[in-house]
């Protein structure tokens, strides 16, 4: 189990703040001060901590990762059907880490919901959904039929 979640974070990971980088680059934005927004979660202090907090964004990006991966892998193990169709799966997933994310998460952390522009809604549901919820559940599909 423990492979399996490596993995899936590894990947899931990966493609989700490499998403993240682009975006800001796109807009305009400086990635290291994304990384260090992301950091100030759980670490308020961490926008002013230069390289440090933008290293430690990028570590709590991949603990918030690892927690995604390892509920998706604990709540799939007992449920066949669930590692038998990985693409609905993970797209059910997918939506469920937005919801928890931007409904919960960061409304209870910084007080405001996610943006009701519909740009930032269907790019937070593309990395969630396709980035992050369907990797996730192929990857433990492919690693259930392996073990």
């Amino acid at each position: 189990m423990a492979r399996t979640i490596g993995l899936a974070t590894l990947v899931a990971g990966t493609l989700d703040i490499l998403f993240a980088i682009i975006l800001s680059l796109t807009y305009g934005r400086d990635p290291m001060a994304m990384l260090r927004y992301v950091a100030s979660g759980p670490f308020p202090a961490a926008t002013d901590w230069g390289t440090a907090g933008s290293a430690t964004g990028l570590l709590v990006h991949f603990t918030l990762m690892a927690i995604m991966a390892a509920a998706y892998v604990w709540w799939a193990r007992p449920r066949p059907h669930l590692r038998e169709m990985p693409i609905r799966a993970g797209v059910a997933y997918g939506v469920v880490t937005y919801i928890i994310m931007n409904l919960i998460v960061v409304p209870m952390r910084f007080g405001m919901p996610v943006s009701p522009r519909p740009i930032s809604i269907a790019s937070q549901l593309f990395a969630h959904v396709v980035l992050v919820g369907v990797p996730i559940a192929l990857i433990t599909a492919r690693r259930s039929r392996l073990n």
